[in-house]
């Protein structure tokens, strides 16, 4: 007994292997990670598929499910498909058909679904028994010719049956629908391209073999998403097709709409390709809720059967450009796509470029070809050895029909055939075969016809074999009739930067009246808003502001001009003239701190405007002179302001207990007026100030006459014909000649430019002005009354003026700019004169002329 056990141990120790576990860990991991690379993740570079779903494409074939034949139940794809070909789970092949027939997934459609296949917004389609399936047409392209011999098969899992390797695909599926899937050690992530535009690619490389990316570029603009949307900046694109790596920053199609009661929202009509479209929408309204995005006051899916709509209501004091930019930034609105261009060539996964996508494909069609020629020509061989023989039995009929009547049995009739006419065993089984009827007349000359017509096939099919062009030329023609059937336009839009979200060239260049409130609320009018009025009118309403609000400046830009705009605390921010939100007259427009980022206890005191921030001449050849309340002047030259920066920067270093007052753009030679609230005023030429860098302090402009006066205004005057307007508080002003004012040092104390009185008031304006511009003027009670400035005379330095606004008791003058006249305008003039001369005759009468 004893013996017996002794034989036991021995003979399982002889059966126990011992090895290093480390080694074969290493060993049983590649084993495992190169079976999911080849067999699960990773798509074949020629016909873009993964096994799974080139095996569902094959047993849909085999249960003859073509676009043309009625539905079969998605339970019997998955069960012919789990039987015969992918024993694995059968919620992973229902899930690659059903991906296969949802619109927002794949950018041509392989599977015709009919049921419930899910939603965008993530919705879980019906399971299999309910919902029905059958090819797109375009998946009968993939297996087309695939009986002929076009493509190698294997043995399938347990051996008996066969499946194939590859489908011969005549569309570069890769290309066209992309593909993502995560291995071990890799992951791929291909984008899906327009099918018009890969062809085209394709044919430009079948031309030209040597062909360039930057070539192939010009076809094949970028990705093309099943979702749309839009693609936001081309330097990602651009990366991925050279090297098979890139980001690319995908942003929802958004439109902003002005309803009825003159409120903004936001239409999202497309979103990024990928992205759920309710848990989008959850987010953003957590995040509205949280305070992170500001300027929403409702968010709706209007989404239905006719296309995609998420409306968000923007609130009444925001903008909807700034919300809209929040939502990219904080929301799935915009996404980013990273493409990983690995596929598998050779059985090896591979990085590739978009030319790399190209070739293999077209090396595949063209193996498809050759193989599918080659089956033809062996099938075109073997029936003209059989009408050959045929024509040899009709050539010599009746010594045929007596060899079979004599012979005993069929055997002794074929090698008798064999034997006396030279055929072989096929051509005399096939005379053995032909029926009586072929003996006809018109038979005989329909055999005759066949084997014609399979001489020049054959001989065709030959040319084919021997001659690589034209192989590839039976390629591209393949390729367009593809096109012609299946192409369709882009629906992914490609925008190469961020000024062409909100390009000009769509917006009218127009001038439009900006009016910017000591609050802080900012808008444009269209000019021709404002009606031409007399001299002493009572004005029109301009701007409903709240109670202790007032226009502080009133301006007129063009639609497409830079806006530069200075703060009392001397820093400089930019915006187009367009951004600014559009208001009626009578709006109080939009807060400024929701369209540029301006710090809240800021105050915008000054604006240039500049016509474009590209043109180096023109920056180094103008400058920007600024000055303080306290009498400081600085010049800068505009090139320095050239650059914007979404927080603005430091235009000019103010000191304690002063502030930013004007700044003006000038030439360099311009002569400089600065008024002060006591009435005086001073005259120096800009060459006397020399340009300092941003930071710079600046120079002494005029002295201040005692501790409580300040700075009311600069001027800077180029042209002979501008007159120096000067407005004091109580409503009077007048115009007067430069030359009235002489030429002084800079920093001295300057001349009387009005006599300032207790009926007139300190001054508070000075403006440049001629007799084609018109006077816009604004009281704190927010009326504004406009003036032909040629209906105002010109007269002494030292005088009291004319009374040029009408004012309320307690009421003061806030604001004062001039605007140009529009010839359009002129008739209005023309129907006022009579009033004007009527109401200047009756101010001149009351005005003071005492000169100094």
């Amino acid at each position: 007994m004893a013996e017996e056990t002794g034989n036991q141990s021995e003979y399982a120790e002889d059966r126990i292997i011992p090895i290093n576990i480390e080694e074969e860990m290493k060993s049983a991991y590649i084993d495992y990670s190169m079976s999911v690379i080849v067999s699960r993740a990773l798509p074949d570079v020629r016909d873009g598929l993964k096994p799974v779903h080139r095996r569902v494409l094959y047993g849909m074939q085999d249960l003859g499910l073509q676009s043309n034949k009625p539905y079969k139940k998605s339970a019997r794809v998955v069960g012919e498909v789990l039987g015969k070909y992918h024993p694995h789970g059968d919620s992973s092949v229902y899930d690659t058909m059903v991906r296969m027939a949802q619109p927002w997934s794949l950018r041509y459609l392989m599977v015709d679904g009919q049921g419930n296949f899910g939603s965008v917004d993530g919705d879980m389609p019906a399971a299999m028994r309910y919902t029905e399936v059958r090819f797109k047409k375009m998946a009968e392209e993939m297996l087309i010719d695939i009986n002929k011999d076009t493509v190698d098969f294997r043995n399938n899992f347990d051996d008996s049956l066969q499946e194939p390797t590859v489908l011969p695909t005549r569309i570069p599926n890769l290309l066209v629908n992309g593909a993502s899937g995560i291995a071990v050690g890799m992951a791929t992530n291909m984008a899906p391209h327009n099918l018009s535009e890969s062809i085209d690619a394709t044919i430009a490389y079948i031309d030209n073999k040597e062909i360039e990316i930057q070539e192939l570029v010009q076809h094949i603009k970028g990705p093309d998403f099943p979702t749309g949307g839009i693609i936001y900046g081309y330097e990602g694109v651009k990366e991925a097709f050279e090297t098979g790596r890139g980001r690319i920053v995908m942003r929802a199609k958004a439109d902003i709409e002005t309803t009825s009661s003159d409120r903004e929202r936001i239409v999202v009509s497309e979103i990024p390709y990928q992205v759920n479209k309710a848990q989008m929408i959850e987010r953003t309204a957590e995040l509205v809720n949280e305070k992170k995005i500001e300027g929403i006051s409702e968010i709706r899916d209007e989404s239905d059967r006719d296309g995609m709509r998420i409306v968000y209501e923007i609130k009444r004091d925001a903008n909807a450009g700034v919300v809209l930019n929040n939502l990219y930034k904080y929301t799935a609105l915009q996404t980013s796509f990273s493409v990983n261009n690995i596929a598998l060539v050779n059985g090896r996964p591979m990085l590739l470029n978009l030319k790399d996508l190209i070739v293999h494909f077209v090396d595949h069609r063209h193996d498809v070809v050759v193989r599918r020629t080659k089956f033809e020509l062996n099938e075109a061989e073997k029936r003209a050895h059989i009408l050959e023989g045929l024509l040899i039995a009709l050539d010599h009929l009746d010594e045929v029909i007596n060899l079979i009547r004599n012979s005993a049995t069929p055997e002794e009739a074929r090698e008798g055939l064999m034997e006396k006419f030279g055929l072989s065993d096929i051509q005399a089984r096939a005379i053995l075969d032909m029926t009586l009827r072929r003996l006809t007349g018109l038979e005989r000359d329909k055999i005759k016809e066949e084997y014609a017509e399979l001489m020049k096939q054959i001989e065709y099919l030959k040319s084919v074999l021997e001659n690589e062009s034209l192989r590839m030329s039976i390629i591209k023609d393949e390729l367009l009739e593809i096109k012609d059937k299946y192409g369709d336009e882009r629906r992914t839009e490609i925008v190469h930067s961020a000024a062409e979200l909100m390009t000009e060239d769509f917006i009218e260049d127009e001038d439009v009246v900006i009016t910017i409130s000591h609050e802080g609320y900012i808008k444009r009018t269209p000019l021709t808003e404002y009606r031409t009025q007399g001299r002493g009118g009572k004005g029109s309403i301009g701007s409903n502001s709240r109670d202790e609000d007032f226009i502080e400046h009133i301006f007129v830009a063009s639609n497409h001009n830079y806006l530069l705009f200075f703060t009392d605390k001397g820093k400089c921010y930019w915006l187009r003239v367009f951004e600014i939100p559009e208001g009626s007259r009578t709006s109080k427009g939009r807060a400024i701190q929701n369209i540029i980022n301006i710090e809240k206890e800021e105050k915008i005191k000054a604006y240039i405007k500049v016509v474009n921030l590209k043109d180096q001449e023109y920056l180094e050849s103008n400058f920007i002179i600024m000055c303080t309340k306290k009498g400081t002047i600085k010049k800068t030259t505009l090139e320095a302001y050239s650059r914007p920066r979404s927080n603005g920067i430091n235009a000019i270093n103010i000191n304690e207990g002063d502030e930013l007052l004007e700044a003006s753009l000038t030439s360099g030679s311009s002569e400089i007026v600065m008024a002060l609230r006591s009435g005086r005023a001073i005259r120096f030429n800009e060459s006397t100030v020399r340009p300092m860098g941003r930071t710079a302090t600046g120079v002494r402009g005029i002295s201040l006459a005692h501790d409580k006066d300040e700075v009311v205004g600069m001027i800077s005057i180029d042209s002979p014909e501008s007159t120096v307007l000067v407005v004091s508080e109580k409503g009077y002003g007048k115009r007067t000649d430069i030359e009235d004012y002489r030429v002084t040092n800079r920093g001295g104390k300057g001349v009387k430019t009005i006599n300032v009185t207790d009926k007139t008031g300190n001054l508070v304006a000075i403006k440049s002005v001629t007799d084609n511009d018109d006077l816009m003027i604004i009281n704190r009670s927010g009326i504004v009354i406009r003036i032909a400035m040629d209906t105002l005379r010109v007269m002494g330095r030292a005088t009291q003026g004319v009374r040029l606004i009408t004012l309320k008791e307690n009421d003061e003058i806030a604001s004062v700019t001039k605007v140009e006249r529009d010839e359009e305008e002129e008739n209005a003039e023309e129907n006022n004169e009579l009033n004007n001369q009527n109401n200047t005759e009756e101010a001149e009468n009351s005005t003071d002329t005492t000169e100094e």
